[in-house]
Formats: C-alpha cells, structure tokens, sequence
C-alpha cells in the first residue's frame, strides 16, 4: 500500500488532499494542531503535531517511518490565513511596516521554515527506497504581489526552495514540485470575505478533491518534472 503524510490536514487544502488520497487506497497519516477534532474518514491516521515543535514534527516523522516507507509527503501545514480580520480591521492587506509579527510566523515559521524541517526528515525515510514525491503548497504570490508582502516572500521562498531541493533528490530518485490550488474557501477566508475585504469569484472549495486525485496519479512520475522544481495547477 502506498503511504502518504499530509502536513496541516485538519482543514481546507490539506483536509481535501488527505480524503482525495484515502480514496485512492493510500494509507494516510494527517498531522495538525487539531486533528484530533478534524471532520476526517477513519482511515486517515492522526497525528497531533504543531509543526512550530521540531520534536513534534519528530515524533510524527518517526510515527509514520514505522510503517516502513513512505510516496508522498504534502506539505500544506501554515498558519497564514489565520486572524486575518483582527477587531473589526482586515490587517493582511496592510504595508510590511504596519504587518503584526505573527503573521511573520504564520507564514516564514510555520510555513516555510516547518516544510524545510518535515522535507529534511521524510527525504530519510524515501531515500532506501530510492522513489517518493514531495508537493509543497505555493501559490501565485510568489511571481507577482498579492497584497501582502510577507506573503510574497514565504511564497518566493516556497518555489525556491522546491527548486533547490529537486536538483539535490533528482539523483535520488525522489520528485520535488510547488503546486498552486488558487484561492480555497476556508475558514479563515470565508470570515474575511464576511467582511466585504475578500472576492470569491474565482474561488475553490476547501475538499478540492481533483487535486488529492492528481496527486494520487503522480505520485510515481515516469519521467520526473519537465524541470527540476517545476510547478502544477
């Protein structure tokens, strides 16, 4: 059975990835502050984890090496969406001087920086076997501003750092790609869209099952990514 471990998969993308994955008959192990609570089929195992603990992330790591090997790892878990309306004031969209520095964390902290410590220990796990695929969460941000500049960089520095990490898995046999879901009605959005401070036009639903089902299909790429690093939609 082919084994996947999906970072931040309480809700939104990472929920919807996890379900679309255990549909597909990989087992399934889900990391997140809440998960214990999730809305998640039985078959997905939880695992509590804030990803901010690099012994949490340990110990989930070392949970899901028990079960020999590891396809795939999403790294979805990021907190960059959470208080974005604070009081009755939408702050995301204020100048980088005017950011509060939680916002710092959500996204460099617990975004970049927990997908660089998970990436590190789950390449351990892939590297006998000398196969797996690792998809990190990016979005449009990092090509173009957005409305929030340390939204730009944690985005930028996704995409680079999926670059650099699939020219050194490339002789492993292991593929490293950024994927773009676009915009996700989650909780966090759905509120700030509440307010008027959001467009939902062009938005997705959190399950967003079609992507857990192309990644499903690309877990084993024949012939890797048209270039190391590259990005899916």
């Amino acid at each position: 059975m082919r084994t996947a471990l999906v970072t931040g998969a309480s809700r939104g993308v990472g929920r919807g990835i996890a379900i679309a994955l255990a549909e597909h008959g990989f087992r399934v192990f889900g990391t997140g502050r809440t998960i214990e609570s999730a809305e998640l089929p039985d078959t997905i195992i939880r695992i509590r984890c804030d990803h901010l603990r690099d012994e949490d992330t340990a110990a989930a790591l070392n949970q899901v090496a028990a079960a020999g090997h590891l396809d795939l790892l999403v790294n979805n878990a990021w907190s960059g969406y959470e208080r974005m309306v604070e009081g009755d004031r939408f702050t995301w969209t204020l100048p980088f001087w005017e950011q509060p520095m939680h916002r710092w964390t959500g996204m460099i902290e617990a975004g970049v920086r927990a997908a660089f410590v998970t990436t590190a220990g789950a390449v351990r796990v892939m590297l006998p076997e000398r196969r797996g695929l690792i998809v990190n969460i990016s979005f449009w941000a990092a090509q173009k501003y957005l409305g929030n500049a340390i939204y730009g960089i944690a985005k930028a520095a996704t995409d680079k750092m999926t670059a650099d990490m699939a020219l050194e898995l490339k002789p492993h046999g292991i593929t490293v790609l950024s994927l773009y879901p676009g915009l996700v009605r989650t909780e966090a959005v759905l509120a700030a869209a509440e307010g008027g401070w959001l467009n939902l036009g062009n938005s997705e639903s959190p399950p967003i099952h079609r992507t857990g089902h192309r990644r499903a299909q690309r877990t084993q790429p024949p012939d890797g990514p048209r270039r190391p690093g590259s990005r899916r939609r």
